[in-house]
């Protein structure tokens, strides 16, 4: 599934978003809705500055590790519209903490297709590929 890529104001298309494996970046997830901009897709800009672009699949184990380095991903908080991530739930992960976690051993599994291509400025194309679960 691929994302609209008119803007807001209806007016002409912008550029369409790539994916690590240069083609058009497909929607991460909106159950629940992700990304920096929170349009489900792992989109990112100027003023994402922990670049929120590597899409991935919650496993407990990395809930508990990235609640261990200060990051709890696992708990609610409504008061900004977060529903907590269980396993299972897609995420725009920021590409330095799966870079991180991928160096202790605890990286999750990506979705290369919904990965945004500003994910490699972080993450060796390769290693990503060693956790993907989108490819043939």
């Amino acid at each position: 599934m691929l994302r609209d890529d008119r803007d807001s104001g209806g007016g002409p298309p912008r550029r369409t978003s790539r994916n690590v494996l240069g083609e058009p970046l497909q929607l991460c997830s909106i159950k629940p809705t992700t990304g920096f901009y929170r349009n489900g897709c792992c989109d990112t800009g100027t003023e994402d500055v922990g670049s929120h672009t590597v899409c991935v699949v919650m496993t407990a184990e990395f809930l508990n590790f990235s609640k261990s380095r200060g990051n709890d991903l696992s708990t609610p908080l409504p008061e900004f519209g977060f529903p907590g991530l269980k396993p299972g739930d897609r995420w725009c992960l920021c590409a330095p903490r799966w870079q991180e976690a991928f160096k202790a051993n605890q990286a999750p599994r990506v979705v290369l297709r919904a990965t945004h291509e500003g994910a490699l400025t972080y993450c060796s194309l390769t290693d990503l590929k060693r956790f993907a679960m989108d490819l043939a």
